[in-house]
Order: structure tokens, then C-alpha cells, then sequence
């Protein structure tokens, strides 16, 4: 038996265990075929988003306008029967309009609350980084807690609980940078890209006369989707694999290159991401390899390059791939 797989708990019931990961495979195969028929040519990214869903994450889809961000977040939202609130960020949103306000209520004479568009198993914040700082901070406690406290009460989310917000390049004009706290709250970053020529063709032919999402159903519901979340949970990550982790993000904090490293949210969050890719790839236990492949989307939007590595036009993706050759590798043994 190998390292990486030695030193599991024993199941209580493996039958019901293999059940509930062959129920994983089954359905968010389903829910991926059914994105893909919207989101033309970027399987990589539906392959993300799903598994930062699995991983009880929240994702960022950073790219320039018009090539998909709102429609992949959509997407998801309309594939999974559960609910779903979409708010518009603008200069002029508030915090309230995010959390909620409590307001009198005059026929009881007492104060009642009433929920803001948090309170939705999918939230999809269009275009985030055009709010201002003090609104993009209303989201901080419902991401990382699950929950919102207004006048002093805590409300609970409902579950599963995603934030898929988009943002375009911080250089476009009207746009207000993420704080380093709320990006660390992000699980991974993706960038949509620009279509292939076969692709964005296929979406002229497909899509040129009607809405993508119209013709699109539920292919789950958020029972399932927490069922499927809970199993992912189970997940074995050998000791081995977990020294990996740790290793990977301390190379980023000593790293010459980069400024600031992974926190340790970062490492728990990538620990996380693996399990869920591991999930999604049919097996019960994560290989280093799972780790590599989740790498990228979950640390390098939270890394910060020095002077000298911005100067030679590398990027924090360029310095993870560095990191990962030096890093040692776990190797099975028997």
C-alpha cells in the first residue's frame, strides 16, 4: 500500500461511502454536460466551477467584458434547483441591499428583518470590483462564516451557500481593486478567455437567434448538491499529501519573487479544492496530482509578485509553476 493512501479511517459503511461518490460522478457529470452546452469550448472552467461548489468555495471570474463571466455564474445557478439572486454591483449599492435592514413594522409595533440578497444557495455578484470597498466588505462574514449578523443578530445561510462573482481587470476605468482580506475569501480565480474560432463559430450557429439559458433545466437540486458536498468531505488526504500542501504554501511565503504568500486559509482552501478534484475524477483519496491541477485557480490570485517579478512580466501563475518543480513530490511506495 502507498503513503498516499495509507492511514485511512476505517468506513463504517463502504458500501454507502462508494454509493455517495458514484452519486458524485453521476450527477455532476449531468450538471456538466448541461453547462457545456452553454458555455461553448471551456471545459477546464466548468470543470473549476463545479468543483469549487463541491468544495464549499466561492469563485472569481476576472477577464474583460463580453466573453462570459455573467453567463458561466448564470449557468450554474440555472442548472441546480435551488435558489438563486443575482445582484448588480454599482457605486451606488449598499451593504444593507447585500446583508439586509431591519425595518419597523408598524401593524406588530417591533422591528422586523428583512433579508438581502445573501440569502440564496447560489449569489452571483456581477462585475464586484464596482462597488465600493465598504459595500464589497458586506460580503466578508457570509463567505467565510456561512452567516450575517445585522443590529447584533446572526442569521444563517441557507446550504450549499456559493458567491460567484465577476470582475474585470482593475485597469478599467470606474473599477474599485478587491481588498487582499476578500480575495483571500475566494476559493479560486478563473479567466474565461477568448473563444476558439471553432468554438465562438459553434456559438453563432447555436446561440445566434436565442438565449442559451432559455432551453436550459434543472439537471439537481441543493439537497443533492449537499449530499454530494458532504461526501466530498470524506475524501481521504494521506498525511503525505497533506505535508505536500503545507510544503507548497510555504514556498510561497519564502519565495523571493513573491511579496506576500499563501495564508493558511489558502492552504486549507487548497487542501479542499483536491479533495473535491480527486471526487470528480472517481477516486476516494487525493494524489499529488490533484493537488497540482487546483494549484493555480486557488493560490495565485491571493499571491502578490515583488517589484523585480512584475518588472520581468512574470506572473503569480509563472511563480507557482516554478515553485511546483522544486517543491519534492510525495512518491508511492509499497
Amino acid at each position: 500500500m502507498s503513503d498516499l493512501q495509507h492511514d485511512r479511517p476505517p468506513a463504517t459503511d463502504p458500501a454507502a461511502r462508494g454509493a455517495s461518490l458514484d452519486q458524485v460522478l453521476q450527477v455532476c457529470g449531468s450538471l456538466a454536460a448541461a453547462m457545456n452546452s452553454v458555455i461553448e469550448g471551456k471545459q477546464s472552467v466548468v470543470r473549476t466551477a463545479i468543483t469549487v461548489l463541491l468544495a464549499e468555495g466561492h469563485l472569481l471570474v476576472e477577464d474583460v467584458p463580453g466573453v462570459g463571466k455573467t453567463l458561466l455564474a448564470k449557468t450554474l445557478g440555472r442548472c441546480i434547483d435551488a435558489s438563486v439572486r443575482r445582484v448588480q454591483f454599482t457605486p451606488d449599492l449598499l451593504p444593507s441591499d447585500i446583508t439586509g435592514v431591519s425595518v419597523f413594522n408598524q401593524d406588530v409595533r417591533d422591528f422586523e428583518f428583512r433579508p438581502g440578497a445573501i440569502f440564496a444557495n447560489v449569489v452571483v455578484g456581477d462585475e464586484i470590483n464596482r462597488a465600493s470597498p465598504k459595500t464589497q466588505s458586506a460580503l466578508l462574514e457570509s463567505m467565510e462564516e456561512g452567516q450575517v449578523t445585522v443590529d447584533g443578530t446572526t442569521y444563517t445561510l441557507p446550504r450549499p451557500f456559493i458567491v460567484m462573482a465577476t470582475q474585470n481587470p482593475i485597469e478599467m476605468e470606474g473599477t474599485y481593486p478587491l481588498p487582499e482580506a476578500q480575495r483571500d475569501r475566494f476559493m479560486a480565480r478563473i479567466s474565461m478567455g477568448y473563444p476558439s474560432a471553432r468554438s465562438e463559430l459553434e456559438m453563432l450557429e447555436v446561440h445566434g437567434g436565442a438565449s442559451p439559458l432559455d432551453a436550459l433545466q434543472p439537471v439537481t437540486d441543493a439537497a443533492t448538491i449537499q449530499a454530494m458536498v458532504e461526501a466530498v468531505r470524506s475524501v481521504h488526504a494521506a498525511p503525505a499529501v497533506r505535508q505536500y500542501v503545507v510544503d507548497l504554501a510555504h514556498a510561497t511565503r519564502s519565495s523571493s519573487a513573491l511579496r506576500l504568500g499563501a495564508s493558511p486559509r489558502a492552504t486549507l482552501h487548497l487542501l479542499r479544492a483536491a479533495r473535491a478534484h480527486a471526487a470528480l475524477s472517481g477516486r476516494d483519496h487525493v494524489l499529488p496530482d490533484d493537488v497540482q491541477q487546483v494549484v493555480v485557480p486557488v493560490l495565485a490570485h491571493r499571491l502578490m509578485p515583488t517589484g523585480e517579478t512584475q518588472m520581468a512580466r512574470r506572473s503569480t501563475a509563472d511563480v507557482l509553476g516554478d515553485l511546483l518543480q522544486r517543491v519534492r513530490v510525495p512518491a508511492p511506495t509499497r
